[in-house]
């Protein structure tokens, strides 16, 4: 009473371990590119804004000739620029990891890294360019 069903046929285990090893190059491929683009994201926060910070720099240089320089009695910081914290703060970035430093005719914006943006720390200068640390 055995029947024999020629047409039902299941896979066999080297075309199951064919296609794990496909599926394993496709995930060493996807993981780096996936991770770049993540720490790509996170620096582009930074770099938005320091553009807000360079904006108010260029401005405070407009209305006063000079761009603000830091002293002793009178450290640097964003509210010498009137601007809110709240312009600054971002998800990976917190106002408080911008700094600058300046003469009065240039500056270079610092933005440092820390938790999920750690090592991911950014330098605009005078003329916009930014680059990594």
């Amino acid at each position: 009473m055995k029947k024999v069903i020629k047409s039902m046929r299941g896979f066999t285990l080297i075309e199951l371990m064919v296609t794990i090893i496909i599926i394993g190059v496709l995930a060493s491929i996807a993981i780096p590119m996936y991770r770049a683009n993540v720490q790509r994201a996170i620096k582009s926060e930074a770099d938005a804004n320091m553009g807000t910070i360079r904006t108010a720099l260029r401005v405070y240089y407009a209305e006063f000739g000079n761009y603000p320089t830091a002293t002793a009695a009178k450290p640097w910081n964003i509210s010498n620029l009137n601007i809110d914290s709240t312009d600054v703060i971002g998800k990976y970035y917190a106002a408080s990891t911008y700094t600058v430093t300046s003469t009065s005719s240039a500056y270079t914006i610092y933005a440092t890294g820390s938790g999920e943006s750690d090592g991911l720390d950014r330098k605009m200068v005078t003329d916009g360019t930014i680059s990594d640390q």
